[in-house]
């Protein structure tokens, strides 16, 4: 029998084992060449559907092979790094659907180094997108508006085109002067005129009170659908929102991992693979275009509409994804001065940018605040701090580079900070992206050390009866960012790590969830198939992430005159599930009455609606973004100060008294610094431990 374990020991140097990294889920692990993808897969908790039990018949298990260096993974992907073609999978595509470029799972064999893109319909339920709608009411005055209108029929005493006579019904009926009209309209008019007893509905997109009307559809005899689209694309996960632009309420939402991320965890990266490669931007364009598309046909069908229903878009992203999306290359993104190739709102045909949707759309993107922090902060600010503000507002989404606003009655600035991919579980030996299965809540008990985990898809804790049953189907695969944030918070706690994130290696002695690693140690937070830990490693990669946000945070009150803030609102896929108190246990966030911190959703996707929704959101937005002063992080000569002291948890120098007033923190158990050869008055010198450097911001 085949030995198909994962081993994260084992190096490129052993010949006889293969590096496999799967996506969006980012789990990898090194297998025996010649083990089926199906079954790296399934070794490293990574679902793959199949109903066939690997004969080739179902389908289900559907994979996309990604080839050629990404140098970010280490992985070079040869197309000779997998099985030729079986004739099982050639057999399923003579008669079924496989896209060109898919490889059943269960017939492919891996021979090399490989990246495996998961597609959301072969992982099913597994992947979780956690952007959903917002519902807050929005005045309704959408951009686009149907018009119903009766046309005189020709006649041949007045010999005036058909168009002539469309436009002088608008001006007529409607009071609309001065139309221009989408050229691809004038193939289809004369036969929606007959069809529509010369009775027909136009639909006109003017988006500003000044400025030329368009007429972008026509459609026979009398007909109210119109609809549009709220896009957020993320650096991780794309949502999709259609709207009723008649009423305002969202009909349908699905959401997918931004299929980018095999191209490069972070942002960063992705601007690296531009540079190095050939075609690497196409490369990335394209697959984000390709993945907005897929959300459309989704959204729409699943309301029984077409894509080609749709007729407004508002798009919002970070200032990498909004260049990636418009097919502008990033590379100034990429260092200082981080210049954007275009930072006010754009309005773009649709078609330019490929979308599949109808002809005459047109795509409204918001204005970027500045090269870190883009349109999707601006789509947040419109959101949350449109209006008068009465209080001190911190508003934070946190991702691979966490976007920062504060706001006081007299000033808003906003800044990013660049947190990496730890907190969405990515270069963290147990960690994944949230998925059925990722533990996204711990407990520790403080006597025994024991810890008592919940798993998404489940509402169970694993000390309750029923939790083995209630995830046999996913089992505990990993930790999300969520769970790795409330498992470091509970580690220090319960005293297993010190207020300089050390891992206490002595407690091993009396405890089996505490194992020593060399001159480190690391905690067990679930024993079950696949034992689950936390390395020393993995401590120091959260106490990085959170220093590099609390630093940004710091670097805005101080700009700002702030001394504390009145309120803290978490936004984002990932921000909506951090439990408030844990944040503020690691010291991401700065101290705030905790009844005062609270998750908001997905202000981006709610600002996008409000955008689309209502024209005049659009001109609020332009005009906010005006007024919002940029803080660059990059060139703050206090950030890197802010940073070392926000390794320390909660933080190795400022108080966090409302934290204190609500949880019992445990004393100061700094580790003893080491002694040094070197001679000093009154005997040797003690060396303090060298603190890590703050990893130099980047463009987000």
């Amino acid at each position: 029998m085949t030995d198909t374990s994962a081993t994260e020991e084992a190096g490129p140097e052993d010949t006889g084992r293969a590096l496999v990294l799967f996506m969006p889920s980012g789990q990898r692990g090194y297998f025996p060449v010649g083990t089926p993808v199906i079954e790296a897969a399934r070794s490293l908790g990574v679902v793959i559907g199949s109903d066939c039990g690997g004969r080739g018949i179902c389908g289900r298990c559907q994979v996309t092979p990604a080839f050629g260096q990404f140098a970010k993974h280490g992985i070079e992907a040869r197309r000779d790094n997998l099985s030729e073609v079986s004739a099982r999978e050639a057999r399923y595509r003579s008669k079924r659907a496989l896209g060109e470029e898919r490889r059943l799972s269960c017939s492919t064999l891996v021979l090399g180094d490989m990246l495996i893109d998961v597609p959301a319909e072969t992982a099913g339920a597994a992947s979780t997108v956690r952007k959903s709608a917002d519902t807050r009411a929005v005045t309704v005055d959408p951009a686009v508006r149907l018009y119903a209108i009766q046309v005189a029929e020709p006649r041949m005493d007045q010999p005036s085109g058909d168009l002539d006579r469309v436009l002088a019904a608008l001006g007529e009926q409607w009071q609309i002067e001065d139309v221009a009209v989408d050229f691809p309209i004038l193939a289809r008019l004369q036969s929606i005129l007959r069809a529509g007893g010369f009775t027909i509905t136009v639909a006109i997109h003017h988006d500003r009170e000044t400025g030329r009307p368009t007429l972008i559809d026509a459609r026979a005899g009398i007909d109210e659908t119109l609809h549009g689209i709220a896009v957020d694309i993320g650096s991780t996960t794309i949502a999709c929102h259609l709207v009723d632009l008649r009423t305002g309420d969202t009909v349908q939402s699905a959401g997918t991992a931004n299929p980018q991320i095999r191209f490069g965890e972070d942002l960063m990266s992705r601007v690296s693979y531009v540079m190095m490669n050939p075609g690497g931007k196409a490369d990335l364009t394209n697959a984000v275009r390709a993945a907005v598309n897929a959300l459309v046909a989704e959204v729409t069908g699943q309301a029984g509409l077409a894509p080609n229903d749709v007729l407004d878009a508002v798009f919002v992203a970070n200032p990498i994804m909004h260049h990636l999306f418009l097919g502008i290359d990033p590379t100034e993104l990429g260092g200082a001065p981080f210049a954007l190739a275009a930072s006010q709102a754009l309005a773009v045909p649709a078609r330019d940018l490929g979308l599949e949707v109808h002809g005459g759309a047109r795509v409204y993107m918001l204005p970027a605040i500045a090269g870190h922090v883009g349109a999707d902060a601006a789509a947040v600010a419109l959101a949350e701090l449109g209006g008068p503000i009465e209080e001190t507002v911190l508003v934070v989404d946190v991702g691979t580079n966490a976007e920062i606003i504060l706001a006081t009655p007299t000033a808003i600035a906003a800044a990013s900070s660049p947190t990496g991919p730890a907190f969405e579980g990515a270069e963290i030996s147990s960690g994944q992206r949230a998925a059925p299965g990722a533990i996204e809540r711990v407990r520790i008990d403080p006597l025994t050390l024991e810890a008592h985990v919940k798993v998404i898809g489940s509402e169970l804790w694993s000390n309750e009866t029923g939790f083995e049953d209630a995830t046999a189907a996913t089992g505990v695969t990993g930790l999300c960012g969520s769970g790795l944030i409330e498992a470091v918070g509970e580690m220090f706690l319960a005293g297993i790590i010190t207020a300089d994130g050390v891992i206490r290696a002595e407690l091993a002695d009396s405890s089996p969830f505490v194992v020593r690693e060399g001159r480190t140690a690391s905690y067990v937070v679930w024993k079950g198939a696949r034992e689950l830990r936390i390395t020393q490693a993995d401590v120091r990669a959260i106490q990085l992430a959170k220093s590099a946000l609390y630093a940004g945070c710091r670097l805005l009150m101080d700009r700002m005159g702030v001394a504390r803030v009145d309120r803290i609102k978490f936004t984002g896929a990932f921000g909506n599930y951090i439990d408030p108190t844990y944040a503020m246990v690691l010291g991401l966030i700065p101290d705030c009455a905790l009844d005062k911190v609270q998750a908001v959703g997905n202000a981006a996707g709610a600002g996008a609606r409000m955008a689309l929704v209502n024209r005049a959101h659009r001109r609020e937005v332009e005009d906010l973004v005006r007024r919002i002063e940029k803080v660059e992080t990059a060139i703050e000569p206090r950030f890197q100060e802010h940073f070392v002291n926000a390794m320390g948890l909660p933080n190795s120098v400022e108080a966090f008294p409302e934290l204190a007033r609500a949880v019992v923190l445990p004393a100061p158990l700094i580790r003893p610094v080491e002694a040094t050869a070197e001679g000093g008055a009154g005997g040797r010198r003690r060396r303090r431990r060298a603190r890590p450097e703050a990893p130099q911001p980047e463009s987000a």
